[in-house]
């Protein structure tokens, strides 16, 4: 039996009595698999990026370390910080426009040193943490109008301006699509619903006219005639779909695709790792994958549903979104589902900024998780977010 102290511990338990074992074990064996997929993925590239899988492992250890400081601290605390690291996340983007370093005509890294980050990435989950303390700190039950829904859109609407004019539309999608998720856990009017429809409706063909590139608009006219121009703007489109067809039911073997083998894959170590893993494994790997991002992601919704409070719930659910949401888009434009938006494959594309905030995110989810048996006296007289949605 367990007893509950006063300031809401949970008194007589260990750690492993808590830890969701079943979170970390699904996260891992999607990162081990990233790592030796990575591995194929490169391993006929030139030598400069022939040991990106060892940088990797680098990065998926610091990203551990991070979660398990995330996970260690109770979440309270990054309540009480919620709009102080939001914040922050801002002067990083603004940083950006200042001391950014171009590449292939988009700043979105800042460089000290040999180091170099990108702030949009971790700006997720920043944003993640202000609108949790917002909804925590809003006891509203009852329908949402418009006029509610204002400043939780302003929190998420001034990271998705900066980071479009870095410009980056596959972050900037992926925060709009975020803060949609958490929204559609609220009550919100009907009516409300349908202005909002009207105004989004409203604005993409703004946002066709003045927002996006032209490099973004070729993207999406290339994605609408995927059998035109092959040698040009539908190279990358293509040649994953061949890649993923000739994998067939269990694929050509571990670095035998031969799309991969003879760099008809651009990008197959970001962009495109799936279509690496396709040929190789086949269906049946591709299935195997697919399950396990569909399993974290209802994961996320589980603990998020016994979350102990408002602030837990939607932390969970905002990081249960970052990674379908980017799993989706991914796994969409490699099939040729979907255009191309430059968005990374969670634990499965190389990278440091992107695998360092998908750990962070799961720290969180972890620390949500351990604590769910835990009472809080600042929450009588509450509702969990959930319960009240």
């Amino acid at each position: 039996m367990y007893r509950l102290g006063t300031r809401g511990r949970l008194l007589g338990s260990a750690p492993r009595d808590t830890f969701d074992w079943v979170l970390f074990l699904v996260s891992a064996s999607l990162a081990v698999v990233g790592v030796v997929n990575l591995y194929s993925a490169t391993s006929v590239v030139r030598a400069s990026l022939s040991d990106l899988y060892i940088q990797q492992v680098y990065w998926l250890v610091m990203g551990g370390i991070l979660a398990t400081l995330v996970a260690a601290i109770d979440y309270r605390h990054y309540e009480r910080l919620g709009y102080v690291v939001y914040g922050g996340g801002l002067v990083l983007l603004l940083l950006v426009f200042v001391l950014g370093k171009d590449i292939r005509g988009s700043s979105r890294w800042i460089s000290i040193g040999s180091f170099g980050f990108q702030p949009s990435e971790f700006m997720k989950l920043f944003m993640i943490v202000a609108l949790a303390k917002y909804l925590h700190d809003d006891p509203k039950n009852e329908g949402r109008t418009l006029k509610d829904l204002v400043i939780p859109a302003g929190i998420a609407m001034v990271p998705m301006l900066l980071v479009l004019k870095q410009p980056d539309l596959g972050t900037a999608l992926i925060l709009g699509l975020i803060f949609a998720s958490i929204a559609a856990m609220m009550r919100i009017r009907w009516q409300s619903l349908a202005w909002l429809g009207v105004g989004v409706g409203i604005l993409l063909p703004l946002a066709w006219n003045f927002v996006l590139k032209d490099y973004q608009k070729q993207r999406i006219y290339s994605f609408l005639n995927p059998d035109t121009n092959i040698q040009g703007a539908n190279w990358h489109e293509h040649h994953a779909r061949v890649a993923i067809g000739a994998g067939r039911v269990l694929g050509e073997g571990f670095m035998k695709g031969t799309q991969n083998q003879f760099l008809f894959l651009p990008e197959q170590y970001s962009d495109f790792p799936f279509a690496v893993f396709a040929q190789d494994w086949g269906f049946a790997g591709c299935l195997l994958l697919v399950t396990l991002y569909g399993f974290l992601t209802l994961w996320a919704i589980r603990v998020a549903a016994t979350a102990r409070d408002r602030f837990g719930a939607v932390v969970a659910i905002g990081v249960g979104a970052l990674i379908f949401w980017h799993a989706f888009f991914n796994l969409g434009m490699v099939t040729g589902l979907l255009p191309i938006v430059g968005v990374t494959l969670p634990l499965f594309s190389y990278g440091g900024s992107s695998v360092m905030t998908v750990m962070m995110g799961i720290g969180l989810l972890m620390n949500v998780s351990m604590r769910r048996f835990a009472t809080s006296e600042r929450r009588s007289g509450r509702l969990s977010f959930l319960e009240s949605s």
